[in-house]
């Protein structure tokens, strides 16, 4: 029996074909909206049936935001081997952004949140679900990236329920200043280093800094007294992803702290401060009305969306290392 298939028919399927491909990488390209902490919380606790103690906020953020990479539209993107997902580099790029800040606040959860000092023993959930989120996040299988972090989440949820068991000693939470300003100091690295290179999409001539300060400090090998710094225009889209990522979890993270550590919070009239620095990560994550990320020079004709989003990370970095210090005081 003979087969008849025109040249015609093959082009058809092929552009049909890639037509729905591109929607679906056009679908999966959005980002998350922003969820409603407080809300998750209630329906947490009342799914089952517990009261919400000190630190199940925190837990919740941290579990519903590594939860969102997972089950977002498209699934986890960033260790696809097939098209049309292998395709899209913005929505990857994201995700990184995001797991990075899981991956600094489950590391505080660790070593400070859960511990009431230093010489104390670590929780055994924390201990096993840090450094699952730790693997490669492209890495597609033995193990898959998705497969660890869904272990890493389902350690969390043992935490969370732990902390509300009253007669189980093994989970704890505590909120100190000393220890919340452990996490915002990792908060203010990761915000500074996404500035800098959000700003270095203009080339600009940087006087080096590295020793100011210290008269005697030494570096392991001598660099240039000044240096011309600029991120390629090819990759300025995946580092404008990648902070917008970061944000997004970060803004969760920020409004569950705001619960958790309300006392504190309290104590040294540090709660505006907190809600101005939300203020500003909410503004990163406003609509993009332009279909590509713009690249415009300084006070140039065209944007430069870069230029934008370093303007209120810088903002709201600089309101955190402020609320360190305010809460730093006696």
């Amino acid at each position: 029996m003979k087969v008849n298939i025109s040249i015609k028919t093959v082009i058809s399927g092929f552009l049909a074909l890639f037509f729905v491909l591109y929607l679906l990488g056009v679908y999966w390209s959005f980002e998350p909206e922003q969820f409603d902490i407080r809300a998750e919380v209630t329906k947490a606790a009342t799914a089952e049936n517990v009261t919400p103690v000190v630190g199940y906020t925190t837990t919740t953020a941290l579990i519903r935001v590594t939860e969102t990479l997972l089950h977002k539209p498209g699934g986890y993107l960033s260790n696809d081997a097939l098209p049309p997902s292998v395709f899209l580099d913005n929505i990857p790029a994201w995700e990184f952004g995001a797991l990075e800040m899981i991956r600094d606040m489950s590391l505080v959860m660790r070593q400070e949140f859960s511990r009431s000092q230093s010489q104390s023993v670590e929780n055994k959930n924390l201990k096993v679900a840090q450094p699952q989120l730790n693997i490669d996040n492209t890495s597609w299988a033995i193990p898959s990236a998705e497969g660890e972090y869904q272990k890493a989440i389902n350690e969390l949820y043992a935490y969370r329920t732990a902390l509300t068991q009253i007669n189980n000693q093994s989970a704890q939470f505590y909120t100190r200043s000393d220890n919340l300003r452990a996490w915002i100091q990792e908060a203010t690295k990761r915000l500074g280093s996404y500035s800098q290179r959000l700003s270095a999409s203009v080339g600009r001539e940087q006087i080096n800094v590295d020793l100011a300060g210290d008269r005697v400090a030494k570096q392991s090998t001598s660099s240039a007294a000044s240096m011309e710094l600029k991120t390629s225009w090819w990759v300025i889209d995946n580092e404008f992803y990648e902070a917008r990522g970061a944000c997004w979890a970060l803004l969760h993270f920020l409004k569950a702290i705001e619960i958790d550590f309300n006392d504190v919070l309290g104590q040294k009239n540090a709660k505006v401060s907190v809600q101005q620095i939300i203020r500003e990560l909410e503004a990163s994550q406003e609509a993009i009305w332009s279909p590509i990320i713009l690249n415009g020079d300084g006070f140039g004709v065209l944007a430069n969306h870069s230029l934008v989003m370093a303007n209120y990370i810088s903002r709201a970095n600089a309101a955190l290392i402020d609320l360190d210090d305010l809460l730093s005081q006696g």
